[in-house]
């Protein structure tokens, strides 16, 4: 894949209608932060298999001589929730789908408007109106919607697309409620969704489990990002809940067990799959909203991690406890501010509930808490669930802003963020070759990527279909189970990356697996 290159402003994202719509932004004048919510609110037209106003979303911007910020905008449990209650049903653990417990107040609306508000340069109402262009007037469906469309029942295709059937490759689609709902929220902000008539849907669909109160109050916050070194760059994400601390852990980790100068020996894939379970196999008893998430990058509880890193897969480190609907925004500006943005259905079309009228998809986000009582991620009121969610920003030696990076992916997002980080700091290739390189991901059978740290024993490795043959004979020989993935999988992750070169260039690439993507700079 041919990294793209562009000397003033650019934008990545999974769908070339999107990263236009960030562009337009720029060539008028506005910023990173202007450019990554335009294509964020097409993002949630144009691809609502992966995201939409009903789902969540986390943010780092990296401004010039500052560090970064992050933004968390992931929604909590309603004051309905209730795990006796599921408890009592017989349920051991949350509901996955076509259930509203496992939906929480969406946060992606609340994360647009907090990012206007406080960096935005051009008004709400403009930034959003491509995307209510497109939903009023249609876009033409995307090859991975289309598939992804043919996983739904003929009902809930009809509450969201207006029709039972699947939908066609390159047909024109016309989503006018999510046109509507988008022109409230330019109007009137975040009251013109969570107090509008999306609003009074989620009340009148939820039955109970949420309030007017949980709707009034804010769903995304401003935290401080955790940040480590490695691979002689600074990493930066987006602190507990989101589970992002794992790509930075197993970045550090992976450099301190020592990679293999060539992608193509044996023990290069081993060596990363390692890295990347010592750093998240306890991830179910320490992954919450209150967790310690410095504590977690500590050196003293990561070298021993790094220690055990040698020859043959890591037994006996779980204690206990995909592909998905998540896509990754990359933008930066003139001034070299950068974003990194990610939003998220968690599953394909979440929940599967629709608000009606409006075709809104609710994400099931929720599946993250737990059912044993006690729990740190016990499902409860006002809580939020632990997040897969890993926005990526990385800093050089002098703090100026080096690249800014992410992926979809559910549980492998760190993973396949971790091969990316190996691939272009520890070897020095560039973005699109990264991205376009094969790649593993871990799973617990051959289509399950959001129960990865539930078991003792070693995950599966799946391989994508041109991964060097080398990779299985080295996993297998060291005691994993591999798995070859047939070409056109999308459990491998969509990711996104732009990069500053040494003469001020932009270098980046959009993930060619979407089929839709595209980098496009000025």
């Amino acid at each position: 894949m041919i990294t793209r290159y562009a000397p003033g402003g650019a934008v990545a994202a999974a769908s070339h209608l999107a990263a236009s719509a960030g562009l337009a932004m720029l060539r008028r004048g506005g910023n990173a932060v202007d450019a990554a919510i335009a294509t964020a609110a097409v993002m949630a037209v144009t691809s609502p298999h992966m995201c939409g106003l009903g789902g969540d979303l986390f943010a780092l911007v990296a401004e010039r001589d500052r560090d970064p910020v992050a933004l968390n905008a992931s929604g909590r449990a309603g004051s309905g929730a209730e795990p006796g209650r599921l408890r009592a049903e017989g349920a051991r653990e949350m509901p996955f789908v076509r259930d509203i417990r496992s939906v929480t107040v969406p946060g992606c609306v609340d994360g647009l408007v907090m990012l206007a508000e406080r960096f935005a340069s051009l008004s709400l109402a403009d930034l959003l109106a491509p995307a209510r262009r497109l939903a009023r007037e249609g876009f033409p469906v995307s090859a991975t919607l289309a598939e992804a469309s043919t996983e739904l029942a003929p009902d809930e295709r009809a509450l969201a697309f207006g029709a039972p059937e699947p939908l066609v490759r390159g047909r024109r689609l016309v989503l006018a409620g999510i046109g509507e709902a988008l022109s409230d929220i330019g109007t009137h902000g975040r009251a013109g969704f969570y107090q509008g008539s999306s609003g009074d849907n989620l009340l009148a669909l939820g039955g109970g489990e949420f309030t007017a109160d949980d709707l009034r109050a804010r769903h995304a916050d401003w935290v401080q990002p955790l940040q480590l070194p490695a691979f002689g760059r600074r990493l930066w994400t987006a602190p507990p809940n989101s589970q992002g601390y794992l790509a930075l852990a197993g970045a550090w980790i992976a450099e301190q067990a020592g990679l293999p100068d060539d992608p193509g020996d044996e023990r290069w894939a081993f060596t990363l799959v390692e890295a990347a379970r010592q750093a998240a196999f306890d991830r179910p008893s320490v992954l919450h909203e209150h967790a310690d998430g410095a504590g977690l990058l500590a050196a003293g509880r990561l070298a021993p991690r790094a220690a055990a890193v040698r020859e043959q897969a890591s037994r006996g480190l779980a204690d206990v406890y995909g592909d998905g609907g998540t896509t990754h925004i990359c933008a930066v500006d003139r001034d070299r501010t950068g974003v990194s943005l990610i939003m998220s259905n968690a599953a394909d079309f979440g929940s599967r509930l629709v608000l009606p009228g409006q075709g809104i998809v609710l994400h099931n986000r929720g599946m993250g808490f737990s059912l044993r009582p006690g729990h740190p991620t016990e499902y409860g009121p006002g809580r939020r669930p632990p997040h897969t969610l890993t926005p990526l920003v990385i800093t050089g030696p002098d703090g100026v802003l080096d690249t800014v990076a992410g992926t979809m992916g559910g549980d492998a997002q760190p993973q396949v963020l971790l091969q990316l980080l190996a691939r272009m700091f520890a070897r020095g290739q560039d973005p699109g070759e990264a991205i376009a390189a094969p790649r593993w991901v871990l799973s617990r059978d051959p289509t399950t990527y959001f129960d990865i740290w539930q078991l003792e024993d070693p995950p599966l490795v799946r391989l994508e279909h041109d991964a060097p043959r080398s990779w299985a004979t080295g996993l297998r020989a060291r005691g994993y189970e591999v798995v070859d993935s047939p070409p056109g999988d999308q459990a491998f992750g969509h990711a996104q990356v732009i990069s500053l070169t040494r003469d001020g260039m932009l270098a980046g690439a959009a993930d060619p697996r979407s089929g839709d993507g595209a980098f496009t700079g000025w």
